[in-house]
């Protein structure tokens, strides 16, 4: 390989890109708007959770209970109803998620030992959220109950009712348990693949179609020079990407970054590296654009979001699709991610992730090279 050859595939492909504001523009700001769209828009977070309230119990234990409600965070007390109608109706609408539903003999049945019944109607056409506010609810509702009855052990003179077993909570890493702590991290390595993929996957088949390619074939250059030419020059666009859309997570979404910066920075121009490759070995199979853009998004947008453990857990998978994920490199750079930003860890604990990046870019490389070189041939 002639370093010299290399270097003028690399100014020629440069040289284009300048000449082409537009997708020189695009290059740079859709990661941006990308980052601040998704960032702002897409959020696991379940708050304010539209509530109404069917008191039949008009006890200042009952009371006390809504209060509970109506100083969570996690709900949003709308107002009073007077039947089960209307809260159907406000389902219906929907005006709210949960109708929170105290008997008649709430309050008697709970200071008098009995097991007193709240009931509460939660909107399942949304079963995430459904299910989690019915975890909030519940624990505001045994809180609650647990508090009244040992205030009245207390007043019956049975002295102090210590619980049986106290639970102290502390969460590592995301304290506040802030959704976009974990899905900024995510974004930049779904940008990096977006991106990259997207970048050089039109390279070679533009020449095709603009009849250039012809001229590239007679000259000296080998599949190699003019793989790493094509790919340096938007590598210097990934890595301009990738510092923006770092900044924008940590200045402006405030994700915490407790990991090496310079970790950061050499595993994301690795994963970035497999990422441009993969552009390269669509473009060579390919010599149409519109073609060589549809492969590209298919084969990296749907993987990196749906199988990298990006929003939904692999865990969770069926077998063979957990299986399939681990031929994606956007699950190992997630891990990556997550493991500098919120862990801050490094090389010490992620040498298997960061090993997987670097034989997919390798193995992507000679794969594009192979292909080129059949191409020439």
């Amino acid at each position: 390989m002639n370093l010299r050859r290399t270097r003028a595939v690399a100014r020629k492909e440069f040289l284009h890109i300048l000449r082409d504001p537009r997708s020189l523009v695009m290059a740079l700001a859709l990661p941006l708007l990308m980052i601040l769209l998704f960032g702002y828009a897409l959020t696991l977070d379940v708050d304010r959770i539209p509530t109404v309230v069917y008191n039949s119990d008009l006890s200042p234990e009952s009371r006390e209970l809504i209060s509970r409600f109506q100083g969570s965070r996690y709900f949003s007390v709308l107002g009073a109803t007077g039947s089960y109608a209307a809260i159907d109706k406000k389902v219906n609408g929907d005006e709210c998620i949960l109708g929170l539903v105290i008997p008649n003999d709430y309050a008697k049945d709970l200071l008098s030992g009995k097991n007193p019944q709240i009931q509460l109607l939660f909107d399942g056409s949304d079963s995430n959220t459904a299910s989690i506010a019915l975890g909030y609810a519940n624990g505001i509702v045994q809180s609650f109950a647990a508090s009244l009855r040992s205030r009245a052990q207390n007043r019956g003179g049975g002295g102090f009712a210590h619980a049986p077993v106290e639970a102290r909570l502390r969460v590592w890493y995301n304290s506040q348990l802030k959704s976009k702590n974990y899905i900024v991290p995510g974004l930049i390595a779904i940008i990096l693949m977006i991106i990259g993929a997207l970048l050089t996957s039109l390279t070679l088949a533009r020449e095709w179609e603009m009849g250039t390619m012809e001229q590239i074939l007679s000259t000296a250059l080998r599949p190699s020079e003019v793989a790493l030419g094509k790919m340096s020059a938007y590598f210097v666009l990934g890595v301009i990407d990738m510092l923006l859309t770092i900044i924008v997570g940590v200045a402006i979404f405030h994700v915490p970054q407790r990991g090496s910066y310079l970790f950061l920075i050499l595993t994301g121009c690795l994963f970035l590296i497999g990422a441009l490759f993969w552009g390269i070995l669509i473009s060579a199979l390919s010599r149409s654009q519109l073609f060589a853009y549809q492969v590209a998004m298919l084969t990296s947008f749907l993987p990196a979001f749906l199988l990298s453990g990006f929003v939904f857990a692999i865990e969770n998978m069926p077998l063979p699709v957990q299986v399939a994920t681990y031929l994606f490199p956007t699950r190992y750079f997630i891990t990556i991610l997550k493991g500098i930003f919120l862990r801050g860890v490094g090389v010490e604990v992620l040498y298997l992730e960061v090993g997987f990046l670097t034989v997919y870019a390798a193995l992507v490389f000679l794969i594009a090279i192979r292909s080129l070189r059949q191409k020439v041939a």
